[in-house]
């Protein structure tokens, strides 16, 4: 089977690799030139491709991945779509990640069912040019397509990619592509200096695969000397104007400033064939916001299982920060570990917030959590499984002491138990109720108010759902449904009455909260924080 690649030539292609180490920055990197590009008045599109042999990033351990990202289509993907989403306020889709598990998947598939020919199927030509029409499908319509590509250049399972982008420079014109590669300079601190032996053999390593980068982005953890960027310049084979140096920021939003500030926008402008002015205002804007020192901070308690790696729950946190700036108070972000968690730690802060997750380990902290917040009126927000520890909660409250979900026991008092349909797809990838879902809202209700709407649209990743037999055990807890499916056969949004603010849905509203404009739920759990803080003494 030939694989034809119409290559577009409407489209200029981006392309960032890195070098060194990986969590080096390139997906900031690439979300901050697109956000530049969009200043500029250009459409952006952009794409992640992972030389994981993974399918998605379902089954991916958070603990060494960070979240994972859905889409509004259902794709679950790396959290750097996360990061794309929140810079370029886009909603993307299965098509912008790309997993070498998934291209392989499908070129077997053709070769068992005869689409080849007789050929011998090879990483080069049938891999290469099948990553190259992922690129070409995911930037169809946008003035420019970026793509970051995952892992380092030199890690055997991503030399595929490699080939198909410097190949891919071939065939639409190299003056249609810009490679920016992203290289890390540690500081040894016994010798007091930046050493860049490391980011000059990661450009021999690119230059080596025949790609010779148009800018190189050096990433430090303090502020370097211009010296570094000369030496780069010098032993990399790039100008010193388009080796920007890029120490660690007091926020990521600040980046798009920097990249427009510096030399690299020079280049974007030659690749693009014209100067145009940037309206970077918005960015100004939410730096001043992150960066002023309000009068007021509300402390909000995370109760979480994945106290590992903080990226676990990324899209949440940079939710509440967006709350938090919407609603002009600072915040503090307490981590309280739910396999140790105790009334004490909930009783320190202003609200408390339950995630998502799966799995039996530190349950017992997320349903202490809920009840806290029930019996103490304090602000609550429970996300998918956020809201059936809510709802286990308020059953054990109302009378049913046994009330728990059958994801954790095989009771009979299973107030959450398994989706119709999902039986024995427990451990599979690519099975659970994904991508955006409506709801209706009940009139009158607080999540109506707060939404403003009475029909509303979120993201989801569940199994598990409410099971409407024990409604009336939940409400005699204090909790009622606020939302439900259109056809009202699945628990979309809980709520307490009562409180001043306890609120939880099946969703994942983080995914869809945007830096210049917060989501409302996490708006209203800032709202009230604030209102407990403005009551104390």
């Amino acid at each position: 089977m030939e694989m034809n690649v119409d290559m577009g030539q409407k489209e200029k292609y981006i392309f960032v690799t890195g070098g060194v180490l990986s969590g080096v920055g390139k997906g900031i990197t690439a979300a901050s030139i697109g956000a530049v590009l969009q200043a500029a008045g250009k459409t952006v599109s952009i794409q992640k491709c992972d030389p994981y042999l993974n399918v998605d990033a379902g089954l991916l351990n958070p603990k060494e991945h960070g979240e994972c990202f859905v889409t509004k289509d259902g794709a679950e993907t790396d959290l750097d779509l996360g990061h794309y989403e929140r810079f370029l306020d886009i909603e993307l889709t299965q098509q912008n990640a790309t997993l070498s598990g998934r291209l392989l998947l499908d070129l077997i598939a053709g070769e068992r069912a005869g689409k080849f020919g007789g050929q011998t199927v090879q990483l080069v030509p049938h891999l290469t040019r099948a990553i190259q029409q992922a690129i070409v499908k995911a930037g169809e319509g946008s003035d420019v397509h970026i793509v970051e590509i995952g892992g380092t250049v030199g890690d055997y399972e991503g030399l595929s990619y490699v080939e198909a982008i410097r190949e891919f420079a071939l065939k639409v014109g190299r003056e249609n592509c810009l490679f920016v590669h992203v290289v890390y300079v540690p500081f040894i601190g016994t010798s007091k200096e930046f050493k860049t032996k490391p980011a000059q053999n990661a450009l021999n390593d690119l230059r080596g695969f025949g790609i010779v980068p148009d800018s190189v982005i050096v990433r430090t953890d303090n502020p370097a000397p211009k010296e570094v960027a000369r030496k780069i310049s010098l032993f990399g084979g790039v100008p010193e104007e388009n080796v920007l140096l890029m120490p660690n920021v007091d926020t990521v939003y600040r980046i798009p400033i920097t990249v427009a500030e510096s030399g690299l926008s020079t280049l974007l402008a030659k690749f693009l064939g014209a100067k145009q002015d940037m309206d970077l205002a918005k960015w100004h804007g939410i730096v001043q916001a992150q960066t002023s020192k309000p009068e007021k901070t509300v402390t909000v308690g995370l109760v979480a299982k994945y106290m590992d790696n903080e990226d676990t729950y990324l899209s949440v946190t940079e939710a509440l920060k967006a709350a938090a700036w919407n609603e002009g108070v600072g915040l503090n972000i307490r981590w309280i570990n739910a396999e140790h968690a105790t009334e004490e730690d909930f009783g320190q802060v202003d609200a408390l917030l339950v995630p998502g997750g799966f799995g039996s380990r530190g349950i017992d902290g997320k349903i202490a959590a809920a009840r806290y917040a029930l019996d103490h009126d304090v602000p609550y927000l429970g996300i998918c499984l956020g809201l059936q520890v809510a709802v286990i909660a308020a059953a054990r409250k109302g009378g049913l002491e046994g009330a728990d979900s059958n994801e954790f026991s095989e009771t009979k008092e299973n107030v959450v138990y398994l989706m119709s349909g999902q039986e024995g797809k427990e451990s599979t990838g690519g099975t659970l109720r994904l991508g955006d879902y409506p709801a209706v809202l009940k009139e009158g209700s607080r999540v109506a108010g707060v939404y403003g709407n009475s029909e509303v649209t979120e993201r989801h990743r569940h199994r598990y759902e409410v099971n409407q037999e024990f409604i009336q055990q939940i409400k005699a807890g204090g909790v009622v449904v606020s939302g439900t499916s259109p056809d009202g056969m699945l628990v979309e949004f809980v709520e307490a009455p009562a409180n001043g603010y306890f609120v939880a849905t099946q969703a994942h509203p983080e995914f869809r909260s945007r830096p210049f404009r917060a989501h409302p739920l996490f708006k209203g759990l800032i709202r009230a924080a604030k209102n407990i803080v403005d009551r104390q003494p």
